[in-house]
């Protein structure tokens, strides 16, 4: 990868969602990402940058002397990356897949302003919040959702 791309991932990590929120939820609107879809592509743009700064470190932790084994043993570029580096990078992925799942799952801001007040689309958090009422709180059910969100 360019040094000038790996730069620009990089420095994606360093803006806050907080300070783009207005924009992006208004051009959300106006490309009609106000769905499930649209909010999977949103995350995917904003978790791109530790993604890559996290997988590409550690796929430069791995020797060269490996990758060369695999060239002796007469492995193309291709073959190398799949049969040695995904498979070396398999602890590397499964904890950025948990890192970016609780994330997103925990997350509380982008569903509320790109879903507005469609309650059928509603996250857990979302349901969670809408549960609990300035008039009564029905403190029985508000708690048994908690634990269900926390399983």
């Amino acid at each position: 990868m360019p040094i000038s791309l790996y730069i620009l991932f990089v420095f994606s990590m360093i803006i806050p969602f907080q300070m783009v929120m207005f924009t992006m939820s208004k051009t959300a609107n106006t490309l009609s990402l106000d769905n499930p879809l649209g909010i999977v592509l949103i995350y995917l743009g904003f978790g791109a940058g530790l993604s890559v700064f996290m997988l590409s470190g550690f796929v430069k932790s791995i020797p060269l002397e490996i990758e060369e084994a695999a060239t002796i043993d007469g492995l193309s570029r291709g073959g190398i990356f799949v049969s040695v580096v995904i498979p070396l990078m398999v602890p590397a992925l499964v904890a950025q897949g948990i890192l970016t799942f609780s994330g997103q799952y925990n997350d509380y801001l982008t569903p509320l302003l790109y879903l507005g007040n469609n309650t059928d689309l509603f996250t857990v958090q979302l349901a969670i919040n809408q549960m609990n009422s300035s008039y009564s709180v029905e403190t029985h059910k508000l708690l048994a959702a908690c634990v269900i969100a926390l399983v």
